[in-house]
């Protein structure tokens, strides 16, 4: 087996385009394996519809940034507390098999105190009766990988705050996250290891997993080096997918939705169809004194894509205090996206 270091990255970004190139390609015989810690972010799944399982304006204002990963699966919040281990090989037609993959985890974490830890389900690690990690698959060019999360010393507040939509009603053809009760794995290692520090947990669980290649096989883990050449093609992975605005929010399946706010000048109620990205239909409802017809702007806004930006560019010729009154232009923005 042969480790791949990332550089101490901890832009998802760059984590998920590194993570892609080496399903794509191989590199090197025989399997990999790649831990990475993430600064604060949203990871939704492949089929997910983004809007539908964030709350938006809480990540916006926490600088919590939100990708799209190419594995199915349900969305996921990261922070520096979190360790994101992925195992990547040729398809020998496991895949879907959890098991074999979480296995060598779960008794790394025993080892390490956690005497509790066990693969429940299809793919989640749980300690006792809460979840302290989740696990996707994906091939690729008869290429496989296996990834998950391990909660080590995840803020929880954050993970509530981030991933639980505003009160609005969205009905989408995305596939959606079910809620689990959570725990960090800190507080259930033994007390030597619980001082260590995101970074030395995964310098830990290698040398666990190292031990037991080396028992099972007499095989060794080595590290792989990436080439500069290696790096450059991350970044192009990176700019087509993982910073691609249509790639994490575009490719959301179509939804409906409707979002109301209170202002001090009156109740408004949206309703819209959003289809292949753009606004299909919109209506907007409420007790607020018009000046002018609120048509005006629901034509405006037909076939707008339904990203902030452009919103805000169709709106620009609009007074919008002779519709609303005493409505901010940002905030009825963010009561449509």
């Amino acid at each position: 087996m042969h480790y791949i270091r990332n550089a101490d990255n901890h832009d998802v970004t760059v984590n998920l385009a590194l993570e892609t190139y080496l399903v794509r390609n191989r590199l090197v015989d025989g399997p990999l394996l790649l831990f990475y810690i993430n600064d604060p972010c949203v990871i939704v799944g492949r089929n997910q519809n983004t809007i539908e399982e964030i709350n938006r304006e809480y990540v916006e204002q926490s600088g919590v940034q939100v990708v799209r990963r190419l594995s199915g699966g349900g969305a996921v919040y990261q922070d520096q507390g979190n360790l994101c281990y992925c195992f990547i090989k040729d398809d020998d037609g496991s895949f879907r098999d959890f098991a074999s993959f979480t296995g060598p985890v779960v008794e790394a974490l025993q080892r390490l105190g956690a005497t509790d830890a066990a693969l429940r389900g299809r793919n989640d690690l749980v300690i006792g009766e809460q979840k302290i990690s989740g696990n996707a698959m994906y091939v690729s060019g008869g290429r496989m990988t296996a990834h998950g999360t391990l909660l080590y010393d995840v803020n929880l507040d954050h993970v509530a705050a981030a991933l639980k939509p505003p009160k609005e009603k969205i009905e989408s053809k995305g596939i959606k996250s079910v809620r689990a009760r959570v725990t960090n794995i800190r507080p259930h290692l033994a007390p030597e290891f619980q001082g260590l520090s995101t970074g030395e947990f995964r310098d830990e669980i290698l040398r666990q997993l190292a031990e037991q290649l080396a028992h099972q096989s007499g095989e060794e883990v080595t590290e792989y080096h990436l080439t500069e050449q290696d790096w450059q093609e991350i970044e192009k992975i990176r700019q087509e997918y993982f910073l691609n605005w249509d790639w994490n929010f575009g490719r959301s399946p179509d939804f409906s939705l409707e979002r109301r706010h209170k202002f001090p000048s009156g109740l408004i109620d949206v309703r819209m169809n959003v289809e292949k990205k753009h606004i299909a239909a919109i209506r907007i409802y409420g007790d607020f004194f018009a000046l002018d017809d609120v048509s005006e702007l629901e034509r405006a806004l037909t076939g707008v894509p339904y990203r902030p930006e452009d919103i805000a560019a169709a709106l620009e010729p609009f007074d919008l205090s002779r519709y609303f009154g005493a409505v901010e232009r940002d905030e009825f923005i963010r009561l449509i996206v």
